[in-house]
């Protein structure tokens, strides 16, 4: 049996891999943003807010919610969201790390 792509991989580089998924679409990066700005669950009204169609909405925040960055509560017909502030503090976390890395000032580069 050969190797999956991801296996080659650090724990470390597949994690932030998955996490910069969040970011790889301007809808999931505005219903991040939109979420933080109503520091509540929301239910309804992503699809007014976004300007995407409910289906549309609801891929991405089934997305966000796979890769752990929200949260969904079940509220009688519908579910709200909300940000996972765990997974949220993990990804911040492990990506600073992954930013605040410098090339070293000796030597001369490329």
């Amino acid at each position: 049996m050969g190797l999956t792509k991801t296996e080659i991989f650090t724990e470390q580089q597949n994690e932030i891999a998955v996490f910069a998924k969040a970011f790889g679409h301007p809808a999931r990066v505005a219903i991040l943003q939109h979420l933080f700005k109503m520091d509540s669950c929301v239910c309804g009204d992503l699809v007014i807010e976004i300007g995407l169609a409910q289906p549309t909405i609801s891929q991405h925040l089934k997305e966000l919610k796979q890769l752990g960055l929200i949260k969904g509560n079940i509220e009688g017909t519908s579910v709200c969201y909300c940000i996972d502030r765990e997974n949220w503090d993990k990804m911040k976390k492990l990506l600073n790390e992954f930013f605040d890395q410098d090339i070293s000032a000796s030597g001369n580069c490329c």
